[in-house]
């Protein structure tokens, strides 16, 4: 997934804030918890998918189109990103 810590979204909820990048399947779970993996250790540089896009990342060995596809990553501000990782962690 691509770096994005110089891209400013405007938020709804949080306003204009640094992205962040998480996949779709986290943006669209409303009822249920798909896991949280952050796949980058720079705090500057917040990436993370669920646990679904880690297997087939792991399956495919790298980022490849059919897990980019499948990923189907978004933006995401800040704000957000630590809301997706509260509500989508297991432990």
């Amino acid at each position: 997934m691509t770096a994005l810590k110089d891209y400013t979204p405007d938020c709804t909820e949080h306003g204009r804030q640094v992205g962040a990048i998480v996949c779709r399947h986290m943006i669209n779970a409303k009822d249920s918890v798909v896991g949280f993996v952050e796949n980058s250790d720079d705090p500057n540089d917040l990436q993370a998918w669920c646990e679904a896009c880690e297997a087939l990342y792991k399956r495919e060995d790298e980022i490849t189109e059919a897990f980019e596809k499948f990923c189907d990553a978004g933006v995401v501000c800040t704000e957000c990103y630590h809301l997706f990782k509260k509500r989508h962690s297991k432990t």
